[in-house]
């Protein structure tokens, strides 16, 4: 054989070598993807997970991890006193607060509690009333320190319900963050409206006349730095069947076992003490507090400097898309983005995640360093999100994409996406530590003899279905039956799980066809100029109306190209523009399959966002659907009124 070809076949195999050593690899499933989930024998139909021991629920995943205070003291262990939380004031320096200082000031400040009179057991309910920031955890973690129950207050929740949180779960001390908010809470107490609260403890600094007004009132105000001078208690910790927290965004009330094990182990991802997260969602609710309390767990941190875990709502999922999709602003960069995003989304759907393809490279780089350039992984909850915006964020970020399902009451979750099954449109297969059932609903039609109707979630060792409702056992036994089951009130199908429906929101047309409105909503959105929509029907009304309201980013350039001008106000009043709108609305109804009565025959152009502060979210960004409905109920009686005639 001749040297040439010899040297050929050596440098072909050296090459073949080579990209056999370092080939991109598809992430390792920690089960077989077509066997996600098995059915339990005397279980009425109760699925598990297939992932660890199904013979069994899993309660914890670390043994040195059984409670809320263990979490944080395995993190204090791997970390070696590493950075925790980061925080930075405006035109300063970031700065990390290590895990033993955080340690050390929890443990003062709940040794200063208990020198004023607090009790070290789950019947010591404080209050924290503050936005995301260290002190927050911190407050947090000196009454798991000394067995002391968190209850979060938060503004957005209104007065009438801060009043309310303090008087039923009897709490006498809160901690805030603002003077503002301490004022409001002196408000309440000056006109006797909460009685028992004796002790307002503030993050930021105060005049003295504050203290003053407190004591005119008998509140005593402190700041968080009286607590330094305390003389230190041993840890009196938790025991994992001890009440941990109540939370007032669905009235629950919690043990003090960690969160579900959502540990990325056990899921598979793997763990990192390197990680860092973003706090970006509320702490008051309790998706946020699981994500960062895995991050604990492993020794990680949380703060905005180069993130590794996003935490994030679907709405927020919808407008980088929409932002990353509007600055392609010509047919060809559109087409050319969508090109590249197809061609990673091919990667993404053989289970390889990445972000050093030359598509990374030519395309997606810019997108990718906005974020930190560090980012491996996004879990997202709280309602549906777009196919469409999950698979092209996989592809353009990078970064394993991860769905959940659950609610307050199973400690945020009960199902997530099986790491490697990037298919999109559902939210994965039950936790380990829980049952998933499917109950019929006759009344709309679903069975679960078809794989379909109410998701019922079950916990008979784990510790993530809640204890009940703070002193309302009416409520609790509705909601948690005799049997350990808790009735979600969302419509699921088995795929692993898919969310259909949310029981209460359906209702029927004057025909008889029944309507979701919330699956027509998540295909409207995807509509260029459309930043927020309500779609509307009841049953004396054979057809749906909507609210639509536009982007104000976007709308202009968009309405430019149908020759449309104006102001955004002046376009919103548009007639033209709105028939645009609409007719955009229709023809994604048509692509998405809709039936003809499932498309809104009229809407309305709004020129103000959906907001937590004129009531029309929920704090996770959530439509809130009986306020919108009143709040637009003479727009939407012009609505049908101009259909009808």
């Amino acid at each position: 054989m001749p040297t040439t070809t010899l040297v050929g076949i050596g440098a072909l195999t050296a090459v073949l070598a080579y990209w056999l050593a370092t080939r991109p690899r598809p992430i390792q499933a920690p089960c077989s993807l077509l066997h996600q989930s098995e059915e339990v024998p005397q279980e009425d139909g109760g699925r598990r997970s297939m992932i660890g021991d199904s013979s069994k629920l899993l309660s914890h995943y670390h043994d040195d991890a059984r409670t809320m205070y263990e979490v944080f003291q395995r993190g204090l262990h791997i970390s070696g006193d590493g950075p925790c939380l980061g925080s930075r004031l405006p035109d300063q320096p970031y700065k990390w607060i290590s895990y033993k200082e955080v340690t050390a000031r929890a443990e003062y400040l709940g040794s200063g509690l208990l020198h004023q009179g607090c009790r070290p057991d789950p019947s010591q309910f404080i209050g924290v009333f503050a936005q995301n920031r260290p002190e927050w955890i911190i407050s947090e973690l000196a009454c798991y320190t000394y067995s002391m129950v968190v209850v979060p207050l938060y503004d957005t929740l209104g007065p009438d319900a801060i009043r309310f949180i303090i008087n039923t779960a009897d709490i006498s001390t809160v901690i805030c963050d603002k003077v503002d908010k301490a004022q409001v809470l002196l408000d309440n107490v000056e006109r006797k409206e909460t009685p028992g609260l004796r002790r307002i403890i503030l993050m930021d600094g105060f005049e003295s006349d504050l203290v003053r007004r407190g004591e005119g009132c008998g509140v005593l105000v402190q700041s968080t730095g009286w607590s330094l001078t305390a003389a230190l208690l041993s840890p009196q910790p938790p025991a994992p069947d001890d009440l941990s927290i109540v939370c007032f965004t669905s009235g629950t009330t919690g043990n003090n076992a960690p969160p579900p094990p959502l540990t990325l182990s056990s899921l598979g991802p793997e763990e990192r003490s390197d990680d860092c997260l973003i706090s970006f969602l509320p702490l008051a609710h309790m998706f946020e507090r699981l994500i960062e309390s895995v991050v604990y767990c492993h020794g990680g941190r949380i703060g905005a400097c180069g993130p590794t875990i996003f935490p994030g709502v679907p709405r927020l999922l919808n407008r980088m898309y929409d932002k990353i999709f509007s600055q392609a602003n010509t047919p060809l960069k559109r087409w050319l983005l969508n090109f590249a995003a197809r061609r990673k989304g091919a990667e993404v759907s053989s289970g390889i995640i990445r972000s050093d393809s030359v598509w990374d490279k030519i395309f997606f780089s810019k997108i990718q360093a906005s974020l930190g350039g560090r980012l491996r992984m996004i879990v997202t909850g709280a309602a549906p999100t777009s196919p469409s915006v999950l698979g092209f964020l996989r592809a353009a970020l990078g970064c394993q994409v991860y769905e959940a399902y659950g609610q307050t009451e199973c400690t945020a979750g009960c199902t997530f996406t099986t790491p490697g099954d990037w298919t999109p449109g559902h939210v994965g297969a039950p936790l380990p530590c829980n049952l998933i059932k499917l109950v019929d609903v006759p009344e709309k039609n679903y069975f679960a003899s078809k794989g379909e109707g109410e998701v019922r979630n079950y916990e008979s060792r784990g510790p993530n279905v809640f204890k009940g409702y703070l002193k309302d056992p009416e409520r609790t036994a509705e909601t948690l039956d005799a049997a350990g089951w808790l009735h979600t009130g969302d419509i699921g199908k088995w795929l692993p799980v898919r969310i259909i429906d949310r029981k209460k929101h359906i209702f029927k047309l004057a025909q008889g066809e029944y309507i979701s409105p919330e699956k027509i909503e998540n295909i409207y959105i995807r509509s260029e100029p459309v930043a927020q929509l309500y779609v509307h029907g009841d049953s004396l009304k054979s057809c749906l109306v909507g609210i639509v309201v536009p982007d104000p980013e976007v709308m202009p350039e968009w309405a430019k190209k149908k020759g449309i001008f104006g102001t955004y106000k002046d376009l919103c009043k548009n007639t033209e523009l709105k028939k645009a709108v609409l007719e955009d609305l229709v023809r994604l109804g048509k692509t998405s399959g809709l039936h003809s009565f499932e498309q809104v025959k009229n809407i309305y152009i709004h020129s103000e966002m959906f907001s937590i502060l004129n009531g029309l979210l929920t704090p996770t960004l959530k439509a809130k659907r009986p306020e919108l409905k009143e709040f637009f109920k003479e727009k939407i009686d012009q609505l049908y009124d101009s259909i009808s005639m």
